[in-house]
C-alpha cells in the first residue's frame, strides 16, 4: 500500500504563506488548542519531504547550541523526523539529523517514496515543490491552517500560484482557540 502525502501549509485568509511585516510567527494567532492539534499531527512516525529553500530556512535552528526549548512541541517533533530534501544544489552532510538528499526529478522521487515508505509523508511549506507535486497528482491531502488575518501589504509567497485547477473535497474542518481554522481537503484535478 502506498504511503499518503500531506501538503501542510499555514495561510492568511488572502492566501499568503509568509509575510515581511511585524506579525511574528503564526501571525501572532497561535493558541493552546491549535498548538496541541499541531503536536498531535506530528506525534506518530512520519517522513518529512522538503524543498531546498524550506530546508535551508530551517537549518540554522538545528545548529549545535541552538536552544531547542524555544520550539513548540510540533516543531521539535518535525525536526526529530527523518527528512528527504529534494534539491539539485545542496550536498550532504546536512545539519538536520537523519536527512537524505534526492537530486532527481521531484515527481519521480516522491512517486518512489510513496511506494517504499512505511510511514506517511508530510511536507510543511515547500511551496514550489508542493505545487509541482499537486499538479502531478501526488498529493493525497492538503491541510491548510487559515490564520484570521489579511496581510495584503506584507504578505509574500501566495500558496497556489502556478497550480493547476483542482476541485477540493472537504475531509475535515476544525476551529481552534475560537479563530484559527484547519481545513483538510482531498484534491482532484478539475476537468
Amino acid at each position: 500500500m502506498a504511503a499518503t502525502y500531506t501538503f501542510d501549509i499555514f495561510s492568511t485568509l488572502d492566501g499568503f504563506a509568509n509575510h515581511n511585516g511585524d506579525w511574528g510567527g503564526y501571525w501572532g494567532k497561535q493558541g493552546p488548542e491549535f498548538l496541541a492539534h499541531r503536536a498531535a499531527a506530528y506525534r506518530d512516525p512520519l517522513r518529512m519531504v522538503l524543498g531546498a529553500k524550506t530546508y535551508s530556512s530551517n537549518a540554522p535552528f538545528l545548529a549545535a547550541g541552538f536552544d531547542r526549548s524555544l520550539f513548540d512541541e510540533w516543531i521539535t517533533r518535525m525536526f526529530d523526523s527523518p527528512v528527504t530534501v529534494l534539491s539539485s544544489r545542496l550536498t550532504e552532510p546536512l545539519d538536520w539529523p537523519d536527512t537524505t538528499i534526492e537530486s532527481g526529478d521531484p515527481v519521480e522521487v516522491v512517486t518512489r517514496l510513496k511506494a517504499e515508505s512505511d510511514v506517511p509523508l508530510r511536507s510543511h511549506g515547500s511551496l514550489t515543490l508542493n505545487r509541482t507535486l499537486l499538479n502531478a497528482g501526488l498529493i493525497d491531502t492538503i491541510e491548510v491552517t487559515v490564520f484570521p488575518v489579511i496581510s495584503g501589504k506584507t504578505g509574500v509567497d501566495r500558496i497556489f500560484d502556478g497550480a493547476d485547477d483542482f476541485d477540493l473535497e472537504l475531509l475535515n474542518a476544525q476551529t481552534f482557540d475560537d479563530h484559527t481554522q484547519v481545513l483538510t481537503y482531498r484534491p482532484t484535478r478539475h476537468p
